[in-house]
């Protein structure tokens, strides 16, 4: 009797091991198979980790594995010992990390091939004239036995009764055929020719593909229209060209069209889409061309790294430094993480490649730095054909105050509007703001509409008229008087991106607008028609969110306005000057990168922070040396580790509690394990949203040195927050991606 260690897809804490089921006579089994078992009153499916002879239990109780899902593994084994790795990494269930290696529509068998019916005609050539003999009357099923010589047909295209009496005379067959669902990025055939290298580009892509043999880790640092997307293409091209495959990773779902399109421009049918917007059909066959090998070049959003490709030859992470590459849920996996290890794993070459690289992967790249986490920088100076970089004005807002000027734009961005629109070009306006206001309030009295669920300020869309929470998703109606004081002098304050659009309709009539932002992006492929408009020219003003900050590439695009610099300045995070800095930098980029100069104004009330005037001078280096000593000082990462349990309860004294008591615990386990030292900060506290989504949040927040064993640390504070009291949800981030 053969047997297999299956763990099965239920995300327990109780069921996370393996269990033992017998494998009937005549059924063929491999590891990474996803089967379907019994599991107690319940069938569920699950995933095939080992097999084996050897069985300690008793042979009568082990019940049998009742089905496959399909003939072949759906995870490799590669992919089998990365869900391992992870497993281990970041402290989650190892079903959690199996699961991010298939669609998630094929567990349970939510998803199918989609097949078609089609007529087949059985006739030979030489038999067809003597069927329209003996069926003169039958014009119409002569016509189809006619069409059908040139190919088989889908049925609904074919008159029904006189199809169904040519089948009963077995003339014609009904087949099934499989159809690909396509994404719609991959619906155009065009092709693109080579452009010509810049010498920079020519020697970045030299070192690269001198490292397809050796494998290596690189930090390709470009300025923004530096062509680091050709210099890719041609790493991809020389890796399929040594028989290996490559994945491209971008940050954001409405950059993937783009490079989509670029690369299937270049690489045809080897190209194949990954991410979250496609149809759970298209996700599937799309999954299913690249496990078969039909394509070598995946490019997509996060997930996309588990693809599963063989003999990895490249793999690049675009903007490497968002951070939309680290997962919000658990597993709370970084794909950069993901791509480091894949590759070390297929002896890969790792491209990081940003404009405005994050401070610790630049760290990486300079002089003192161990083997292991060593990155090779490679820089890429200019821009393609020696363009300019585009004119930055700083315009201070105080001043425009001061004159007189409450608007949202400042006179020089309205001037520069207004020029841009009158010479036939296109212009870009970031606000990272959705919404048409901040918040509401009444003047007489000074209340907040806040959501009752959360303690943050609701926003108001002009859409539909409502007050909405961007946390919890809660919506109202706006007041017509203040329910404090019962005022009628309730006042919109603040501008998201329905304002700005909104002021450049009033402003500017013959203005086209557009808008991208979450509300706008809610349906299939609405990133890929927005952007397809602005590139035809229907609109010729984009107002957007961090959506249009980075990557997009326009060539009609002279002007880019911010029209709020200081809005993620001073957020309660050690990284906000950092992502102050790259979000100017990057939306700054987007502008002359054709033949015609661009030009960008930024709005602030800080003009002198060192974040927005090194971002005006787009000096990567200043600000990296200013920022990396900042850090340095108030020991923040990437110079220490912070982790952090945060406690959920829907009673505020639960919460509190549980923090505090895991604040002891974890005081406890230093002291024993002589680490107190090295842990420089330990304490519970009040979440900086201290009410969300209906509960009550603390939080124990550590600050711990590398010297620390960092590891056995987080596995403890994992372990407190399992163990936390009914009542309350404990979750482990190490590192969070955002801290409030």
């Amino acid at each position: 009797m053969r047997y297999a260690e299956v763990i099965v897809d239920l995300s327990a804490e109780a069921v996370d091991r393996r269990f033992t089921y017998a494998i009937p006579e005549g059924m063929d089994l491999s590891p990474g198979m996803l089967v379907t078992v019994p599991f107690g009153p319940r069938t569920l499916d699950g995933f095939v980790i080992r097999l084996t002879d050897q069985c300690g239990l008793d042979p009568a109780k082990i019940k049998p594995v009742l089905r496959a899902a399909r003939q072949e593994p759906v995870i490799l084994p590669d992919l089998m010992a990365l869900a391992d790795w992870m497993h281990r990494r970041y402290l989650c269930n190892l079903v959690d990390a199996l699961r991010l290696m298939i669609p998630a529509e094929m567990r349970g068998g939510r998803v199918r091939e989609k097949t078609l019916r089609y007529a087949h005609l059985k006739l030979s050539p030489e038999e067809i004239p003597g069927f329209i003999e003996k069926n003169t009357r039958a014009k119409k099923q002569i016509e189809i036995v006619r069409r059908l010589t040139e190919g088989d047909i889908e049925t609904p295209r074919l008159d029904a009764g006189p199809l169904k009496a040519l089948v009963d005379k077995g003339i014609v067959e009904i087949v099934a055929h499989e159809a690909r669902r396509t994404p719609l990025a991959l619906a155009d055939d065009a092709r693109t020719a080579d452009p010509v290298l810049m010498p920079g580009q020519a020697r970045a892509v030299e070192r690269l593909t001198a490292a397809l043999s050796t494998g290596g880790r690189f930090l390709l640092h470009g300025v923004t229209g530096s062509g680091k997307t050709e210099v890719y293409i041609r790493l991809i091209r020389e890796a399929l060209r040594q028989g290996k495959t490559a994945v491209v990773l971008v940050p954001e779902i409405a950059l993937t069209p783009q490079m989509v399109s670029w690369l299937h421009a270049r690489f045809g049918a080897d190209a194949a889409v990954l991410h979250s917007a496609l149809s759970a059909g298209e996700r599937f066959d799309e999954w299913r061309r690249i496990r078969s090998g039909a394509a070598r070049v995946v490019i997509g959003a996060r997930s996309a790294i588990f693809a599963p490709l063989r003999n990895i030859g490249c793999i690049i992470v675009d903007e490497e430094h968002e951070s939309s590459y680290q997962s919000d849920r658990r597993p709370r996996y970084d794909a950069r993480q993901i791509a480091w290890r894949r590759a070390a794993d297929h002896n890969a070459v790792l491209v990081l490649g940003s404009a405005t690289p994050s401070i610790d992967t630049y760290m990486r790249a300079m002089p003192g730095v161990r083997p292991e986490n060593k990155l090779e920088l490679i820089e890429l100076r200019q821009r393609v054909k020696n363009r300019p970089l585009p004119e930055v004005e700083l315009v201070d807002m105080r001043g425009e105050f001061e004159r007189g000027n409450s608007s949202i734009f400042s006179g020089r961005l309205a001037q520069s509007l207004r020029e841009c629109l009158d010479g036939g070009h296109q212009a870009m306006l970031f606000i990272n703001r959705r919404g048409h206001s901040s918040f509401v309030s009444c003047r007489k009295c000074g209340y907040v509409v806040k959501c009752d669920q959360c303690d943050v300020s609701m926003t108001y869309h002009r859409a539909g008229e409502a007050l909405r929470c961007h946390y919890c998703g809660r919506t109202m109606p706006p007041p017509k008087t203040c329910p404090s004081c019962g005022s009628v002098y309730i006042k919109y304050f603040g501008a998201g991106t329905q304002k700005v659009q909104e002021e450049v309709a009033r402003l500017f009539p013959d203005a086209r607008v557009a808008r991208m932002d979450i509300d706008t992006t809610q349906g299939k492929d609405a990133h890929q028609r927005i952007l397809d408009a602005f590139r035809r020219g229907d609109t010729n003003v984009l107002v957007g969110t961090q959506m249009i900050a980075k990557g997009l590439d326009f060539p009609n695009v002279t002007l880019v306005g911010v029209v709020a610099a200081d809005m993620t300045l001073n957020l309660p995070d050690y990284r906000s000057v950092e992502r102050t800095f790259q979000l100017i930098t990057q939306v700054a980029g987007r502008a002359g990168r054709a033949d015609v100069p661009g030009r960008v104004v930024v709005q602030t009330y800080d003009p002198e922070h060192y974040g927005i005037a090194c971002a005006a001078a787009q000096d990567y280096r200043a600000f990296y040396t200013r920022e990396a000593a900042s850090r340095r000082l108030a020991l923040y990462p990437p110079y220490t580790v912070l982790a952090r349990v945060v406690f959920a309860s829907r009673e505020a004294q639960t919460a509190r509690k549980a923090a505090r008591e895991a604040e002891d615990a974890l005081r406890r386990y230093l002291v024993e394990t002589g680490q107190e030292a090295e842990a420089l900060q330990c304490r519970a506290c009040e979440a900086p949203i201290a009410f969300l989504r209906g509960e009550h949040r603390w939080q124990l927040f550590v600050k711990l040195y590398f010297k620390a064993d960092v590891e056995a640390v987080t596995r403890r504070m994992e372990q407190i927050a399992e163990a936390a009291p009914e009542g309350t949800r404990g979750e482990l981030e190490v590192n969070p991606v955002n801290m409030i």
